[in-house]
């Protein structure tokens, strides 16, 4: 698959980021790539000629790129392949006798639940960490600011931030390097920087 599109590059925006929904995107460059990473289809950016204008191919046939493009480019890229949507390969529980029924369903609710259980690990001793990193005078504030900044920006802002990552390279798994990096960021950070405090007495002022 690859979009060939004319724009120069420094006109040309570089992330496809719109997290509260406001943009309006009108080149019909975007308009492809949104399109295309809302559909889950990998893609390849390459710049056209002049006045080539914005060419979306799929298995060698050429899609407009106009207001029934999403349609079209679904359409598409089942004929290339890509599962539709009542594929039997495609995951759908939607009680727990199709739960309990489908294999690959269980083993999805076992990772999952593998997930959580690294969670609660980490939310027992994190309350008695971040008491124990702050003097009682500005406890409340030094746990609450930066605990509240990487889980609600960090975490919150990682569905459109991948999102737009994906948009922006074509590549369906490159979002996944966001948590990745964060992750490892917190396991340096936590583990070569923060200090050991469980015999430091919580009630102390200073």
């Amino acid at each position: 698959m690859k979009n060939v599109e004319n724009m120069p590059v420094a006109s040309r925006p570089r992330i496809a980021l719109d997290p509260v929904n406001v943009r309006t995107f009108t080149q019909s460059c975007d308009l492809a790539r949104k399109a295309l990473a809302t559909a889950s289809i990998k893609y390849t950016a390459a710049a056209g000629g002049a006045g080539s204008g914005t060419k979306v191919e799929i298995a060698g046939k050429e899609i407009p790129v106009d207001k029934d493009f999403a349609k079209n480019v679904k359409e598409a890229s089942i004929a290339a392949g890509y599962p539709k949507a009542t594929d039997d390969r495609i995951l759908k529980a939607p009680n727990l006798t199709a739960v309990l029924s489908n294999p690959q369903a269980l083993t999805m609710v076992g990772l999952l639940t593998l997930l959580v259980l690294y969670v609660t690990m980490v939310y027992g001793p994190i309350a008695a960490l971040l008491v124990e990193l702050f003097p009682t005078r500005i406890r409340y504030t030094g746990m609450s600011l930066p605990y509240h900044i990487g889980n609600g920006w960090f975490g919150g802002f990682l569905p459109p931030t991948v999102f737009a990552i994906v948009a922006a390279t074509g590549d369906i798994y490159s979002g996944l390097w966001y948590p990745v990096i964060v992750a490892g960021a917190t396991a340096v950070i936590g583990l070569f920087f923060l200090p050991e405090t469980y015999k430091r007495d919580i009630f102390k002022e200073d």
